[in-house]
């Protein structure tokens, strides 16, 4: 057991990660993970609307993409630890509480990557477009929902003497019974570990500020701004998954994360060298219906007439009777004038003919 003296300089856990209102419990890696999604639509709509999209676009393509990503990060999760749902003593029927934790990142990227596939065939644009304009946000949403870890005091790495090592502490709930995940700590101190949650929601910031500015600095699309954040975050995760030792699902004696991230960091390498350069054409980012209003405009169809609309028909259509009507008056005046003019020089003429002798 590390002495008090020992832990002085550590980095305290939360004294608990859930919190129950009468009946309901509020979780707090629910409500970062809620967050960082909200997070990552709101900024990538912006991202998009300033490549040149229909705002609300993301919003629209996140109910696919959303659920979609959920179900293939947990799958992700429980396939990859089976042992602790299906093994000897497992809980098969845990599989299905996210709410305990355990979204696998590569799941819900793929998952979530058919997601939104299909919300953007629906709306006509394309998916790699959408990748590259939300690629900063989902990452960010990722160091956000690391903080959820730190509540429920996991994904920590190997035990150290470092400074800035992470209390673990021993959680019991309202019976006394050990229970890490919704109870609350009694003080004691298990161990001080590796915060590696953290050491990953750091570099996930500093790669979404490498995204941003190459983004601007060479504006790239095509799916290449997408390709170079699942890059940066494969790299960041290899070294992470190096200093854990809690249980994992091991190949040759290697965490399956491990060679996960070695896949999918080369595959998106090669993805962002080898793609198409240069950013896609702003026309081609608004959607299927976009496209079609715009062309049943030029094709002279007549648009939908508001009230505002026919307010200021009547009123223009009234203007134009006024002129009308005074362009009649004038005329009407002006021949009225023509005729006392021509009698008058008619009998100017006779009475000249008479004064002759």
């Amino acid at each position: 057991m590390t002495s008090t003296v020992d832990l002085l300089a550590y980095i305290p856990s939360p004294p608990q990660g859930v919190w129950y209102v009468g009946p309901v419990a509020l979780r707090a890696y629910a409500l970062f993970i809620i967050l960082g999604i909200i997070v990552a639509i709101v900024w990538g709509d912006r991202r998009w609307v300033a490549r040149g999209g229909e705002k609300g676009t993301v919003l629209d393509i996140a109910i696919w993409a959303v659920p979609f990503g959920l179900i293939g990060g947990r799958l992700y999760h429980v396939l990859t630890d089976w042992p602790a749902y299906f093994g000897e003593n497992g809980q098969p029927l845990d599989a299905l509480k996210v709410w305990q934790g355990g979204l696998g990142i590569w799941g819900a990227v793929f998952l979530g990557g058919i997601g939104a596939w299909i919300g953007c065939r629906r709306r006509g644009i394309p998916v790699s477009a959408l990748g590259d304009a939300i690629a900063p946000g989902i990452l960010l949403a990722q160091a956000i929902g690391r903080i959820g870890n730190y509540f429920n005091q996991e994904l920590y790495g190997r035990e150290t003497t470092v400074p800035w090592g992470l209390e673990i502490f021993e959680r019991v709930n309202s019976s006394g019974q050990l229970d890490q995940l919704a109870g609350v700590s009694n003080g004691e101190v298990i161990r001080v570990v590796h915060p590696t949650f953290l050491y990953e929601a750091v570099w996930n910031v500093l790669i979404v500020i490498l995204l941003v500015l190459v983004d601007r600095r060479f504006k790239i699309g095509h799916g290449r701004l997408f390709a170079l954040y699942v890059a940066g975050y494969c790299l960041g995760r290899f070294v992470v998954e190096l200093m854990r030792d809690d249980f994992a699902y091991e190949i040759a004696g290697i965490r399956v994360n491990t060679f996960t991230s070695g896949i999918v960091f080369f595959a998106a390498l090669a993805y962002f060298f080898l793609a198409k350069k240069g950013r896609e054409d702003p026309a081609d980012l608004k959607s299927k219906d976009y496209v079609a209003a715009v062309a049943a405009g030029e094709a002279g169809v007549a648009a939908p007439v508001t009230e505002t609309d026919s307010a200021k028909a009547d009123a223009k259509g009234a203007d134009a009777e006024d002129s009308e009507s005074d362009a009649a008056e004038s005329a009407s005046s002006e021949a009225s004038a023509s005729t006392a003019a021509s009698d008058e020089s008619s009998d100017a003429v006779k009475l000249s003919k008479k004064d002759k002798p």
